[in-house]
């Protein structure tokens, strides 16, 4: 008896979970993608919990600038004294050397006070006179236009402008409050910020403590060799400054110093805006040739931070490329105005930083 033929197999049916296959590349792709979105929510989350609490947020940020700037100064006072005066003794040091610089820059400007009005009157005639010949052409009646109209604005918003002063005055109570709590947490941050580290630390899960503590020690590290490194940059910046514009004879040079000690914090753009502040004062008290000069100097300042004090005082703490820096801060500006673009940079630079040093150190998140 012959065997049957074997009839042709039917068709194997197509699961309803299967699909067309999905390329390596999509797949790759859509896994990172959903891991963004998922990261970018519990940024966004933070940044909106931060916001709420923004003042609590500077002033942690501010006690810890301040114990990464006085704790080298206390490890050494440590030596031949007790730590709790030794953090006592360089938190004092620290405030009276700041309160001296404002009081220096407060008792020059009252003393250049009588010669800068005059100054100032005669430049802004000169300004207007320039303006009137070619090629501006402007007709001599339109600055006393524009002087009644500026009378007439503020005498039409006298009531605004009131108002605004009184809220001014509420926020320098806020102001001196975050001083306030950001001294109280420097203090402790600066006596007794390893235990407390340490602390947290015992907090977690014994799987994440190990972690935990290379990115902390990471982004101190960072943190603190920017902000020493920074304070560092302001300085040389502020004191060349000072000297050019004394040496040009441009009035107000120390409070413009102090300026650009101030602006130096925002990286990239501070020092051009103190100098361009710095010029404008110049061609209205000395002319235009020394108006010039301090345009001339900003391209210097530039070169001379960007090229030497950048890549040699910045060395230990983390190089950022300029792209990212400007970047950095233009997003902090835009996010939370002059606080953000302040902070925008270190952020960056201690989350670049834990992340290299998980990098290098995979045995961690095992």
């Amino acid at each position: 008896m012959s065997t049957p033929p074997d009839e042709p197999a039917a068709p194997t049916e197509r699961r309803g979970g299967d699909g067309p296959r999905v390329p390596a590349l999509l797949r790759t792709a859509a896994a990172y993608a959903w891991r963004l979105i998922a990261v970018g929510v519990v940024v966004r989350v933070v940044f909106s919990v931060l916001g709420q609490f923004h003042r609590v947020a500077v002033a942690v940020f501010l006690g810890l600038v301040i114990t990464a700037v006085i704790r080298p100064v206390v490890g050494l006072l440590a030596r031949f004294m007790p730590r709790p005066l030794a953090v006592a003794t360089a938190l004092v040091g620290a405030i009276v050397l700041v309160l001296g610089v404002l009081a220096l820059v407060g008792e020059t400007a009252a003393d250049e006070r009588s010669g800068l009005e005059k100054e100032f009157v005669a430049g802004i005639d000169r300004i207007e006179r320039r303006l009137e010949d070619p090629p501006f052409r402007l007709p001599p009646d339109a600055f006393d236009d524009l002087q009644s109209r500026i009378g007439s604005l503020l005498s039409s918003h006298r009531s605004t402008l009131i108002s605004t002063a009184l809220s001014g005055a509420s926020r320098l109570v806020e102001v001196l409050t975050v001083l306030a709590l950001a001294l109280f947490c420097g203090v402790f941050f600066t006596y007794s910020g390893d235990r407390q580290w340490q602390w947290v630390c015992d907090q977690l899960p014994d799987g994440a403590r190990r972690t935990f503590n290379v990115m902390g020690q990471a982004a101190w590290r960072t943190f603190t060799g920017y902000t020493r490194g920074i304070l560092l940059v302001a300085v040389i910046n502020a004191v060349l400054v000072g000297i050019a514009l004394f040496a040009l004879g441009v009035p107000l040079a120390v409070p413009l110093a102090l300026l650009e000690f101030l602006a130096a914090f925002i990286p990239l753009i501070g020092s051009p805006i103190a100098l361009a502040v710095a010029a404008v004062v110049a061609l209205a008290s000395k002319g235009l040739l020394v108006a010039g000069l301090v345009v001339a100097l900003i391209v210097i300042m530039g070169q001379i931070e960007g090229h030497l004090l950048h890549p040699i005082v910045m060395s230990w703490a983390v190089r950022l490329h300029p792209v990212v820096v400007a970047l950095a801060v233009v997003g902090g500006a835009v996010a939370a105005g002059v606080i953000g673009a302040v902070v925008a940079v270190p952020l960056v630079a201690v989350v670049w930083s834990v992340r290299q040093a998980l990098r290098d150190r995979p045995d961690v998140l095992q």
